[in-house]
């Protein structure tokens, strides 16, 4: 893995991962050291591998209009923190070209990987258009790149039916139900097709409450799942949209 990417140290990491692969295949050893080295390389997100939740990723949804004031699909967008990039692209055997980029084979071979989405897949994304749940198709359109050293997949959700959006309370919560993974807006909604419409991020608000759940569910394993249906959407960041 070239210094241009990730630096010295990341170089020094892929050596540590491809000793490990040849010795011992067990993926349980291979996560045995990356705490050890996650705060060796002094990682923001090395509590990931340790502590619930385990994966933290950035990014945000768009809306694709297919009319005036008329909601046709959310484009989401997923960017994974530096060390389950470095994590992804290592189990598979990838380094990323000398200008930090992919190969258009190494792309594939993940884009297929992760088209294989699990029967448990929430999207991420959910909407509420004045309160009622709206159901969306499966997820399509899968694009994978590296953008500037984390892992991108972006992804479209159709509605079942193109949905009026005019003068309605529209949401987007941007969470996984387990909270296995934590998701954070950071990109600001774009709406595609239409000029019609603003999208208000609101960032997930800590509480006292929120806090103490927060400090309990740190203390799961990676095998364990939150006792408490849905308790992603309590830390989740959301997206208000009002259309004329």
């Amino acid at each position: 893995m070239s210094a241009d990417f990730c630096g010295a140290a990341f170089s020094n990491l892929t050596l540590w991962l491809r000793w490990c692969q040849r010795k011992e295949r067990d993926t349980a050893l291979k996560l045995s050291i990356f705490p050890f080295l996650a705060i060796a390389l002094g990682f923001g997100h090395a509590k990931s591998v340790e502590a619930h939740p385990h994966v933290f990723v950035d990014g945000g949804v768009d809306f694709i209009m297919s009319g005036p004031g008329t909601l046709g699909a959310l484009s989401v967008t997923w960017l994974y923190d530096e060390f389950e990039t470095l994590y992804d692209l290592s189990s598979r055997g990838i380094e990323p070209q000398p200008d930090g980029s992919l190969s258009d084979a190494d792309r594939e071979t993940i884009r297929a990987a992760y088209s294989n989405w699990p029967d448990d897949f929430d999207g991420s994304a959910h909407l509420t258009i004045d309160g009622q749940s709206i159901d969306m198709a499966w997820p399509s359109d899968l694009a994978v790149d590296l953008v500037d050293g984390h892992l991108q997949l972006t992804f479209q959700r159709e509605l079942d039916e193109p949905a009026d959006i005019a003068g309605k309370a529209v949401e987007v919560a941007f969470y996984e139900s387990t909270y296995f993974f934590a998701f954070k807006i950071t990109n600001q909604p774009v709406f595609k097709g239409s000029k019609a419409c603003i999208a208000t991020v609101m960032p997930y608000m800590p509480g006292s409450e929120s806090d103490e759940l927060q400090e309990n569910l740190a203390l799961l394993s990676r095998e364990e799942t939150p006792d408490i249906a849905n308790v992603g959407e309590l830390f989740a960041d959301r997206i208000i949209v009002e259309c004329e």
